[in-house]
């Protein structure tokens, strides 16, 4: 079981009740229903990431505009490190990709679940 801040359950409630529209469509038209089981909005340590699947260990986040902003890059980057660090993987799309590559964010995403060992068959 991964650790978590506690105080940040109800922000991550309010998150899942607002997600951006590229949160919305990857969620409604892939992860939602995919057959490994994916969380929206899940504290993990001192963070909220965008999607995670515990049986894949995989961390899923999407990017708007502001993550590539210098500040935004090096905090972005010290969260994957500290993510990293509970042996998770992560992997960032930006929204365009959401917009203009649905179809190969999904197949990036289905591979990295494949991928993991407990998911070989």
């Amino acid at each position: 079981m991964l650790r978590y801040d506690s105080k940040l359950i109800a922000r991550a409630k309010e998150l899942r009740k607002n997600m951006t529209p590229w949160e919305v469509k990857l969620w409604t038209q892939f992860l939602r229903d995919y057959p490994v089981r994916f969380q929206r909005q899940k504290v993990i340590g001192n963070y909220i990431v965008d999607f995670y699947c515990a049986k894949a260990r995989l961390v899923v986040e999407l990017d708007g505009g502001g993550h590539y902003l210098p500040q935004q890059q090096r905090d972005d980057t010290r969260r994957t490190k500290a993510l990293e660090a509970f042996g998770l993987r992560v992997i960032r799309f930006c929204n365009a990709d959401v917009d203009n590559s649905f179809y190969e964010v999904c197949t990036v995403i289905d591979n990295a679940v494949q991928q993991t060992p407990a998911q070989k068959k």
